[in-house]
């Protein structure tokens, strides 16, 4: 019998269930040992959402300025990101990680419509692949702001905002900005 493959040969995947139903097509929990795809996904439509959620994470950390084309930085900060999530919570940090996707994840959004030179503003539901986008953006960026300029590192940024917005709390940024997302988009029905 084959062995199991475990994300960074640490944590397995096996019994995470994701429980927003609307996400369920979008969030790979698919086994990898080190989750480095070399962008195989890249050139066919909606292929990113069979890339594993951590390694979509990595992904998201990789921004213009000090790590930006650093993936393997990146990768080492998730890893360390989710022993610290390990340690503190003493759960699985691969479904904390699935739990902050599904808290972050906004359902609406609004978009500009203009009728003779006047612009509305219209309330709209969005995707599920957007959805875990925004959310995995909202996440990263939060990591950033928190560790720069600041004694704390990314790796730990990273792992406070996963925790806090797995509990949903809204002391997490990704979990504010979806409030927030879905409170204008409340008022401009």
């Amino acid at each position: 019998m084959p062995e199991e493959i475990k994300i960074f040969d640490q944590w397995s995947v096996e019994g995470i269930e994701v429980l927003d139903e609307g996400l369920k097509r979008y969030i790979s929990l698919k086994p990898v040992l080190v989750p480095h795809s070399g962008g195989r996904h890249e050139h066919r439509r909606f292929a990113k959402s069979q890339v594993n959620i951590v390694e979509r994470l990595a992904t998201m950390l990789l921004r213009p300025g000090k790590n930006g084309g650093k993936k393997t930085k990146a990768l080492t900060a998730v890893k360390n990101a989710l022993w610290i999530i390990h340690l503190r919570t003493g759960k699985n940090p691969v479904e904390v990680l699935v739990r902050a996707v599904e808290n972050s994840a906004p359902l609406e959004d609004v978009t500009r419509l203009s009728y003779g030179g006047i612009v509305y503003f219209k309330a709209v539901d969005i995707s599920p692949q957007r959805r875990v986008d925004l959310a995995l953006r909202n996440l990263a960026q939060a990591a950033r702001e928190n560790s720069f300029r600041n004694r704390k590192t990314i790796d730990e940024a990273l792992a406070d905002e996963l925790i806090l917005a797995a509990e949903k709390d809204t002391k997490s940024y990704a979990v504010r900005k979806r409030i927030e997302q879905e409170r204008v988009a409340l008022a401009s029905r």
